[in-house]
């Protein structure tokens, strides 16, 4: 297994034309690739395959997800939020909140 997270999401990205890509949000416990430090975030490529609790990407990364996670959907502007580190729910919260515009 290259990386096992917990905290995570599966988010669904879309724009006004519908669904970009899902891809996983979530906290890394263990890393056997080397790529991340225990407790750093971790947002990935898009999502190509989920078999129980193990979530392959388009860059050929693998995931095990520990935990219940959540599904959610943010609009593709606020993906670079995400990217940048900041949670889901984070991003959703600021969303609702108005204080910020990411353009």
């Amino acid at each position: 297994m290259n990386t096992v997270v917990k905290d995570w999401s599966i988010v669904d990205v879309k724009d006004s034309d519908g669904l970009i890509g899902t891809i996983l949000w979530g906290i890394v416990v263990d890393d056997s690739s080397c790529r991340y430090l225990t407790n750093d975030y971790v947002c990935t490529s898009k999502i190509i395959n989920i078999y129980h609790q193990v979530i392959t990407t388009h860059s050929g990364s693998i995931y095990q997800v520990i935990g219940s996670g959540r599904h959610l959907t943010i609009d593709y502007d606020d993906f670079e939020l995400l990217r940048h580190g900041f949670s889901p729910n984070q991003v959703l919260a600021l969303r609702m909140s108005n204080i910020v515009s990411i353009h």
